[in-house]
């Protein structure tokens, strides 16, 4: 991704038809598919369908859900990141209750982390859980009987990757995440929400960071050592690529772009405070679509500074072309505006 964004999406923004304006950027409604990589005209092959509101709250994110859910059935796991205690910028209880509560027979996935801390056992997490405000429904530690290896047909790196047991409880999964910043992936997109976050806390997320040994938890020269840019986001997306072939058709991705802080909602009460305005939900049926609709959103709001640095510092745009060359989505999409 060597791209200019800044002046891709000048440019791009003059061609597309039929925009709005959002925050000063010009974003094509739904009679006019607009950029991915690449300036998408309607003659020039598939796309992927990214549906869009700049409006934050339960009725737009039902609204939206009820756009891509047409394989979603039987047991349901919605993969949410629930927060180190405290976390100031986590997604709202009372908007993900409300969202949860109308989905049958679902329930809030998590797993442990890999590193020390709050949410490193399943009594850390489940303590965290409750001083979070995660009471309202059962959230599932899907580690918390041990993992299950999920085949990677294309890989960088992974044959298999190790998720929590539980993940072969659910028959559908919802991936609903806070799209913000990352110390390590650049941004945390619903790639990085399924590709670290189904990976059990002791093994999956160990083969995910390259960390195949060394102590538990590790300490910030074990960190130091972590692969890092290119092969840890090739890594993960042989790690959201087992995820998303085990459930097929059967998993669609949902990104809340609000309170996007440089850090994720790993880092509590020590995440950076956001410096830019908050976007809007973006769903989609298509990965690579929604993190690449997401970016594109993210690199044409005049206030996103801080967060591009964030990502391109850390190489966070391989996460893209990643996915896109071992074929997990489209990177053109046609992002469709609803009130």
């Amino acid at each position: 991704m060597d791209i200019n964004r800044r002046n891709f999406f000048k440019l791009a923004g003059a061609a597309a038809l039929g925009a709005f304006t959002f925050n000063g950027a010009r974003i094509a409604d739904a009679q006019a598919p607009v950029v991915g990589s690449t300036l998408v005209k309607n003659s020039s092959g598939s796309t992927a369908k990214v549906y869009f509101s700049k409006k934050i709250d339960a009725a737009h994110l039902l609204k939206l859900y009820g756009m891509i859910n047409d394989e979603i059935y039987g047991k349901v796991a919605i993969k949410l990141h629930t927060g180190e205690p405290d976390g100031p910028n986590i997604l709202p209880r009372d908007l993900v209750q409300s969202f949860q509560s109308t989905i049958p027979n679902s329930t809030i996935v998590e797993t442990n982390t890999l590193y020390g801390g709050a949410r490193y056992t399943t009594d850390g997490h489940r303590a965290t859980l409750e001083k979070n405000g995660w009471t309202f429904s059962r959230v599932d530690i899907l580690d918390e009987d041990g993992g299950v290896n999920l085949p990677v047909r294309k890989k960088f790196y992974l044959d298999e990757v190790t998720m929590g047991s539980h993940i072969t409880n659910y028959d559908s999964m919802i991936v609903l995440t806070h799209f913000k910043g990352h110390a390590m992936g650049g941004f945390g997109g619903s790639m990085k929400n399924i590709a670290i976050g189904c990976a059990t806390g002791q093994v999956g997320k160990r083969q995910v960071h390259g960390y195949l040994e060394g102590p538990m938890p590790f300490g910030p020269k074990e960190l130091a050592a972590m692969p890092v840019k290119e092969e840890l986001m090739e890594r993960m997306s042989d790690s959201a690529q087992a995820t998303c072939n085990y459930f097929g058709k059967r998993i669609v991705f949902i990104n809340v772009l609000r309170r996007m802080s440089v850090d994720c909602d790993c880092a509590g009460t020590r995440a950076a405070a956001p410096t830019m305005k908050d976007i809007g939900i973006l769903a989609s049926n298509d990965i690579l679509a929604i993190d690449q609709a997401s970016v594109d959103l993210v690199y044409a709001a005049p206030d996103s500074k801080d967060l591009i640095e964030r990502i391109e510092s850390r190489h966070g745009l391989r996460q893209l072309s990643a996915m896109k060359e071992h074929l997990m989505g489209n990177p053109n999409y046609e992002l469709i505006n609803v009130a």
